[in-house]
């Protein structure tokens, strides 16, 4: 305490560490041993080995208590606590003095039970599952040398400062498109989806980067949201999630094509490291030269034996001349042979035909002799009736001459043009005629006609 002037009125004044100090007697005085129960937020653990959280009301109360568990005390949990997880804690409260907040020093924790948010995204994770949102044939592969990279998060988030980072360090050569959108509160998911449209409409990526800082499970629940996940099942283009921390996992990176722990990882997988691409190139350039040396070095060889060949053309002459000899021995050698050969089978061959010559006279004179006999039998009878078959014809011939028919006393009429008249409507009084008789012929005049009139036909009536 600070002690008040004299002058002044007898009221206390207290110093700032000592209403603290006195506030946080009169608490452990009030509130000595406590067993609280909520749901785990914020829980994180440091490299120190203290663990800091928060306590939610389980009930949905809008209440949250901070908690310190140090060293000690979480070494001796069972379990690994997570957001969204049901606890009892056991403890003390304070105040932490440095900077006047109330909190609980926890001295031991167990479970008890899920809490309701981490139920909810269990319940949501089992139906998308089974609607086969998560399975991991659908997934597919980012391009390895991606040049156009979409980023979805916020303008204004530490995760695009990351990504960023990462790619100028990675890739400078990759051009960055932003889809801003809200990344936390109840606006996010609607946001999200329509960035994720906008992405696939525009189709300026190569391949989308959706990342967000760490957080609570309520910081990061726009990221459980089914319509998040549905549009990130949906996007025509392949996405890396990268939501905060390596131990945070959302809904939206088991959608995605590929889960990062962190944003800088996400851009990490987005893209092949600059100093990776030039050791590449280097790997392929010494290759290169050695094919090059080794092509180069048969090639000098072959020619070497080539030119050795061709400076000495007088030795491929002699061996040339010297193949030719011996090729003029063995042909010499060859052709008495042959030609012996050669007349024993012509002699053989005509020794061959000279046996069987006279036999195939005789078979052939054995046929010749039947024919003959055959041929002297079937001529006289095919004369005869040839003969028969002329006088039968001549017969016939004579009787259809027309003279035959003259000498019976018939005359053949025409019109003095050899034109044969067999009506009298082809005749006209005072026309000229002839008339062929069967010892000559006479030139008429007609005086008259009589046409024969004919009988009417009679009609053929039902009882003919």
């Amino acid at each position: 305490m600070i002690d008040a002037p004299q002058a002044a009125s007898p009221r206390m004044v207290w110093g700032v560490a000592a209403l603290l100090t006195a506030l946080s007697d009169a608490l452990q005085a009030r509130f000595p041993v406590l067993t609280v129960q909520g749901e785990l937020s914020g829980f994180t653990r440091a490299s120190s080995g203290h663990c800091y959280f928060s306590l939610k009301d389980g009930d949905g109360q809008a209440a949250m208590l901070r908690c310190a568990m140090f060293r000690r005390a979480a070494s001796l949990m069972d379990f690994s606590p997570r957001d969204g997880h049901a606890v009892e804690v056991r403890g003390r409260i304070g105040l932490y003095e440095p900077r006047g907040e109330l909190q609980f020093i926890v001295e031991s924790m167990r479970r008890a039970g899920e809490g309701a948010l981490y139920e909810q995204f269990l319940r949501l994770k089992a139906r998308l599952e089974a609607q086969g949102l998560f399975d991991a044939d659908r997934k597919r592969v980012p391009p390895p040398y991606a040049r156009r990279i979409g980023v979805i998060t916020s303008a204004a988030g530490a995760a695009l400062h990351d990504v960023l980072t990462a790619l100028a360090r990675r890739a400078p050569h990759a051009q960055v498109f932003l889809y801003p959108s809200p990344v936390q509160g109840a606006d996010a998911p609607p946001a999200l989806v329509r960035a994720l449209e906008v992405a696939n409409e525009r189709a300026d990526a190569d391949v989308l980067l959706l990342v967000r800082g760490g957080g609570s499970l309520e910081d990061l629940w726009a990221f459980n949201d089914e319509r998040v996940v549905q549009a990130i099942a949906r996007s025509a283009l392949p996405v890396i999630c990268g939501v905060g921390h390596e131990t945070d996992i959302t809904l939206a990176d088991l959608a995605a094509d590929v889960r990062a722990p962190t944003p800088t990882a996400a851009a990490e997988l987005a893209t092949v490291s600059r100093q990776q691409c030039l050791d590449t190139l280097a790997a392929l350039e010494r290759q290169l030269h050695r094919r090059l040396e080794q092509r180069l070095d048969s090639a000098s060889q072959r020619l070497d034996r080539l030119a050795l060949r061709l400076a000495r053309p007088g030795d491929t002459l002699s061996r040339q001349r010297r193949r030719l000899d011996l090729y003029g021995q063995r042909l010499g050698q060859l052709l008495p042979r042959v030609a012996a050969q050669r007349q024993q089978r012509l002699d053989l061959l005509a020794q061959r035909l000279g046996q069987l010559l006279p036999r195939a006279a005789a078979h052939r004179q054995q046929r010749l002799d039947p024919l003959e006999q055959r041929l002297a039998r079937a001529l006289p009878q095919q004369a005869g009736r040839e003969a028969q078959r002329l006088a039968s014809l001549a017969a016939r011939l004579q009787a259809l001459d027309p003279r035959q028919v003259l000498q019976r006393g018939f005359a053949w009429l025409d019109d003095g043009q050899g034109r044969a008249l067999t009506s009298v409507n082809q005749l006209r009084e005072g026309q000229a005629l002839r008339a062929v008789l069967a010892d000559g012929a006479a030139e008429l005049t007609v005086d008259r006609l009589s046409p024969t009139t004919r009988p009417p036909r009679r009609k053929k009536t039902q009882g003919d």
